[in-house]
């Protein structure tokens, strides 16, 4: 191999891809063999590489979509302690005595009212949402049961009462519904269940 003006000239074998015969350019079968086996290999890195960008790129997307939808999680859970003081503030109130309230006093409670509407709007558009209990089913993935109680026509492990709204953000559970249940009763009739239960399930009672 020369050099003449800068360009590298030689004997065309130089060229020849590697393990191809320098005799003949033409490659013998154990070396197809060899380079089939090298392309293969090649391809399956290829395609490994390609699998794990296209996971990369779903996994970044979904943490994308969670950070949006539950970035405000943590506050949120903090803020519906606020709702509920604020709650209980106004049931310590009731109506006889609201009746009675001078002016001022009824300023004031009409004032932790829109207070209480405002924060639950607020939560509600950020994907905070109250959890429906009006058909009474008892849903161990959104209610915790804390206590039995008469059902008094219900169907036993039916929810008799709401002891403290829980909330869903987005499609997750914020806090569940703190429940009282019916306590079976023989002159209740069987309960229905609902169309997520799975055989064998049952209503924890523990407080």
């Amino acid at each position: 191999m020369q050099f003449e003006d800068g360009i590298m000239i030689g004997d065309e074998n130089d060229y020849l891809p590697e393990g191809l015969d320098p005799q003949n350019g033409e490659a013998t079968g154990g070396e197809v063999t060899a380079l089939k086996a090298e392309v293969a290999e090649l391809k399956d890195r290829m395609l490994r590489a390609l699998a794990d960008a296209e996971n990369t790129r779903r996994r970044a997307e979904r943490d994308k979509i969670d950070a949006s939808q539950y970035a405000v999680t943590r506050f949120a859970r903090d803020m519906l302690s606020v709702g509920d003081n604020l709650k209980r503030a106004l049931e310590s109130f009731p109506a006889e005595a609201r009746a009675v309230a001078t002016p001022q006093v009824k300023a004031v409670i009409e004032g932790v009212e829109a207070t209480e509407r405002y924060l639950l709007a607020t939560l509600e558009r950020h994907g905070v949402k109250p959890i429906d209990t009006s058909s009474g089913r008892f849903d161990p993935n959104l209610h915790q049961a804390i206590a039995q109680v008469p059902g008094e026509g219900r169907a036993a492990g039916s929810i008799v009462n709401v002891v403290e709204q829980g909330y869903v953000i987005a499609d997750r559970l914020l806090r569940p519904s703190m429940v009282t249940v019916a306590r079976a009763d023989s002159s209740a009739p069987p309960p229905s269940p609902g169309p997520d239960a799975q055989p064998g399930s049952s209503v924890d009672t523990k407080v």
